[in-house]
């Protein structure tokens, strides 16, 4: 590219930005205004010119250790490729931390300098193009906080200016002569800097508890799951399980609903002796009204069988001369903790003998490896559930920032399934793992590490070498005798050890609130283990604003769980685990971060892995239907979130050959199995709900349903629809929309007839639905569960912005008279209606007759080229360009993401261009370039995903 050409886009650019919007600038070069919206932060912004730049300057007052550990991946990325950065800080209002400027320390591509003047307040981020001669800055409001960077309402401007530009000229000399009076950050500085330190006091928040004057009240979790227990006991049930993430404050939880039941007597069991006594201190802060003799303990050293409130661990609780000392009717309220433990002997045995009158459970991970079915042991009674993502949303556990970098590697082999003990714990790879722990760092200012390993020799040898490099650090295994680990864990509590190195053995059931770096070395073995080990670090405590998870992902074969595990994602489905995968910001502050090759090995996982194989679809039909206590429906699946329905259809074409296949004691006709399957097949995702209401509205009516009552309907429900939606839905519900195959699948006849402004639903359909109680229920749970789906799109328009189509979908979408997907392939103009469907990253094996150019200008331009041999004056361009044809834009990344198609909105052609395509054997033929505005810019995150 020559200077010319750079002017000149960054002339159309400016342009863009300050005079006419219809001036096509690249996305690149154009000013924007940045405000951290939905999909659009200031941190996606950084990011993406981090990934672009030759070099970079930031000035910025206020920094912090959590933001920095945001884009630390980014600059190591950066580092690997030879590009350097400074940032100039300030100690203006002593709002950056000693800690802040050791982290800052530890960047080796980036100089470091201070401005000491007590008025550096600036906020501005300069990115250096040096090969194009031009620089991009973002100027304005955000500091280098996560608050700023992705929460906060500010305000920013990005922009960019060629080299001999006067606002370059006078940014350079601004930077250039505070970065020359500024002081370099050196260990030496940050020593005095400690030494005067006054730390900014801001305010703490507990979510766990609100404490008024006099005593702790229950905060808004809290009074939705008593409110629900105490219905629950209204009702007249006898018990309760209580689903909640670890810091969530069951504890107290479990105090509250103890207060409000008021017991004569109460006993609470946990596994473990030594959370007896903070349980205990929990539930006086709550009853503290009653006296201190009224708490007691029944473990190895106490039998304090007397006691009102009464705290067992179930080792010596469950012996019987412990046992036979308490009435079965002793007590009349019992709360277990870490429910999902009761399937075992102790529990069974302790649990069958006492009859209280009311008994709890409280589970973090109800989901059971083994056959036992906890849901039942609670007569299926959950009276609240609160998962990671929303015990996040709520503030109640602490933020964390996740890296996901490759493990160790050396000549082209990395840890996989089958690596040697020699090679994990290698000299290298030891001082590989102590490199990156080191600069990904930990909030507070001590370190107290949780390492997960994959072996207990490891863990062993591993503890042992780093150690020895100046990591005081022990293992701990299932072999390992309680008093050890509790010794262990006081040990990490104290400081005296910088790291527990363990397998599995702290997976659940332990409380170390300072832990505030956990470290994955071993391959995920599944999304409950995933959770469960990350929550080790999530727990609130003084000193830690923030948990650092630091995943050393090596060739394993189930990295697809991954990013599922971090949005708790259970959809089984494919396209949503690669959206997973682009996902930054968990909630709040809580982040992603993959270095650049961990996510193309986790994408490369998704991409080979069956994620809807039968097998993990029974265990997830298994959970539920313990969970229900009877066969689940489709319905149950949707609303609890756990399988996306149309997996179900994609596998089996419909619900009832899955519940063959789960052995299950049902049995429909072939015409049944037919119906049900298109049904599942074609409607039941949700895209159009109009098939789906007036299915339900004929059932209803008992299979007559006038015309002009569903155009009411559909107008009260502020749904889309009009006339080539009314023909449209006929064509679907008669079949004649299908191709022949299809129609024969679906059983050859009208599901739906219509005369004289009737519908009526076919009498052997009705006939089924009136006699057949399996086919009822089937078919019923089929559309509703369609209907449910439906709310995920914006039912009043045809096409939901950045929602997945395939061919079918948008043929029967614009109400085309028949399925012609097969013979679409980029586009086709019929009916006024131009659908494009655009492939970004051709496959290497492409044709090079179709591997066109097609691709992003910026998020509000698209350069589309149509099939080559076509001219701008034939009756196909003609037709595309004419004022009565509304063109769509549907985009995916790569072949690897199935059928479906992000749609990006109508575009407009704003430009044409003749030009010449070179095919096969030097032969030339004509093409047409088109120039496509979009009505509505791109998200700036979807934008992303395409970007070259």
């Amino acid at each position: 590219m020559n200077l010319t050409d750079i002017q000149s886009k960054i002339e159309d650019s400016l342009a863009n930005g300050f005079v006419d919007q219809k001036i096509a600038g690249s996305e690149e070069l154009m000013p924007q205004f940045i405000h951290n919206g939905p999909g659009d932060t200031m941190l996606l912004h950084i990011e993406r010119e981090l990934s672009h730049c030759s070099s970079f300057t930031f000035a910025i007052a206020f920094i912090t250790e959590g933001a920095l550990t945001s884009l630390k991946v980014k600059l190591a990325d950066l580092a690997t490729k030879g590009i350097r950065g400074r940032i100039l800080t300030s100690t203006y209002l002593n709002f950056n931390s000693p800690k802040a400027f050791q982290e800052l320390r530890k960047l080796d591509n980036v100089d470091v300098r201070i401005a000491e003047n007590n008025n550096f307040h600036a906020k501005g981020y300069i990115f250096d193009h040096d090969a194009q001669h031009y620089q991009s800055a973002i100027i304005g409001s955000s500091n280098l906080t996560e608050q700023a960077l992705m929460n906060n309402y500010e305000w920013n401007i990005k922009f960019t200016s060629y080299d001999n530009g006067s606002i370059t000229e006078k940014l350079i000399q601004e930077v250039e002569l505070a970065w020359k009076q500024a002081t370099p950050l050196t260990s030496d500085w940050i020593t005095i800097y400690s030494e005067n330190y006054q730390p900014v006091v801001r305010a703490k928040s507990n979510a766990n508890k609100i404490i008024s004057a006099n005593k702790i009240t229950p905060n808004a979790m809290q009074r939705e799951a008593l409110n629900n227990l105490s219905e629950i006991r209204n009702s007249g049930a006898k018990r309760a399980l209580i689903i909640s993430a670890t810091g969530t404050g069951k504890t107290y939880l479990g105090a509250f609903d103890v207060a409000n039941f008021q017991p004569k007597k109460f006993l609470y069991i946990v596994h473990r002796e030594q959370i007896l006594d903070k349980t205990m201190d929990s539930f006086r802060q709550v009853l503290s009204d009653e006296p201190e003799d009224s708490f007691g303990k029944i473990s190895g050293t106490h039998r304090d069988m007397d006691a009102k409130y009464t705290f067992a661990t179930i080792q010596t609780l469950s012996k019987r001369s412990c046992l036979t000392q308490l009435n079965p009717e002793e007590f009349d309220y019992i709360l277990v903790d870490e429910a999902h433990r009761i399937g075992g002997e102790t529990y069974q045995r302790v649990l069958n003998y006492f009859q209280p009158e009311f008994l709890l459970g409280m589970t973090a991970t109800p989901e059971r490896m083994d056959d036992f079915n906890l849901f039942e042991m609670f007569d299926h009674n959950v009276a609240y559930e609160i998962r990671l993502q929303k015990a996040l949303d709520e503030k109640m556990l602490c933020p964390f920032h996740y890296i996901g970098i490759t493990d160790y590697e050396k000549d082209g082999v990395v840890s996989d399934d089958t690596s040697s003990l020699k090679w994990l714990v290698s000299d290298e790879r030891v001082d590989y793992i102590i490199k990156q722990t080191t600069y990904y760092g930990y909030s507070g200012d001590c370190l107290h590490g949780l390492i997960f390993c994959s072996r207990k020799d490891e863990a062993y040898e591993l503890a042992d070498l780093m150690s020895k490099r100046g990591y005081p650090s022990k293992a701990l295994t299932g072999e390992t005798p309680q008093s050890k680990r509790d010794e262990v864990v006081d040990e990490l509590e104290q400081g005296k050890i910088k790291y527990i190195i363990t397998v599995d053995v702290f997976n659940e059931g332990i409380d170390i609130p300072c832990v505030n770096q956990v470290v994955m070395l071993r391959n995920t073995q599944s999304s409950i283990v995933f959770i469960q080990q990350l929550g080790r670090g999530l727990r609130k405590a003084n000193n830690k604003s923030y948990v650092t998870v630091i995943d050393f992902i090596g060739n394993y074969k189930n990295n697809y769980l991954i990013p599922i595990a971090l949005t708790g994602d259970k959809s089984r489905s494919a396209d949503k685990a690669r959206d997973d995968l682009e996902v930054r910001q968990i909630s709040g502050v809580s982040t992603v971060n993959f270095s650049e090759i961990a996510k193309e090995r986790i994408y490369q996982s998704i991409n080979h892995t069956s994620l809807d194989g039968l097998t993990v679809l029974r265990d997830d039909y298994k959970n539920l239907k313990h969970r229900l206590g009877r066969v689940p429906l489709l319905c149950d699946f949707q609303k609890s979130e756990k399988v996306d329905c149309t997996v179900f259809a994609d596998k089996c074409q419909n619900y009832y050959h899955f519940l063959l296949k789960m052995k299950e004691d049902v049995h429909l006709t072939a015409g049944q199995e037919a119906i049900l399957s298109f049904v599942s097949i074609e409607l039941m995702n949700g895209k159009r709900s109009v098939e789906l209401l007036l299915l339900n509205e004929l059932i209803k009516h008992h299979g007559i349903f006038a015309k002009r009552n569903l155009k009411t309907l559909m107008t009260k429900q502020q749904i889309f629809y009009n006339t080539d939606v009314s023909r449209s839905v006929e064509r679907v519900l008669s079949l004649e929309f299908f191709q022949k195959a299809a129609k024969k699948k679906y059983g050859n006849e009208p599901v739906v007839l219509i005369e004289d402004g009737i519908y009526q639903l076919n009498t052997k359909i009705i006939d089924w639905l009136e006699n057949d109680a399996l086919f009822n229920s089937l078919l019923t749970d089929a559309i509703h569960v369609g209907i449910i789906r439906a709310n995920k799109y914006n039912q009043d328009e045809q096409f939901t912005l950045y929602h997945r189509y395939n061919r079918k979908d948008v043929c029967r979408l614009l109400c085309w008279d028949s399925d012609t997907s097969s013979t679409i392939y980029g586009y086709r103009v019929r009916d006024h209606e131009c659908p494009i469907f655009v492939t970004y990253a051709k496959s290497d094996q492409i044709d090079s007759s179709i591997n066109y150019q097609d691709r992003f200008i910026n998020a509000d331009t698209f350069q589309w080229y149509t099939r080559h041999n076509v001219k701008l004056d034939s009756k196909e361009v003609t037709n595309i360009k004419d004022s009565q044809t509304t063109i769509r834009l549907f985009i995916k990344k790569n072949d690897d993401e199935g059928k479906g198609f992000y749609y990006f909105g109508e575009v407009q052609v704003k430009e044409t261009e003749q030009q010449e395509f070179q095919v096969k054997d030097d032969k030339v033929e004509p093409i047409v370039r088109m120039i496509l505005q979009l009505d509505d810019s791109a998200q700036y995150d979807k934008y992303l995903l395409f970007e070259k």
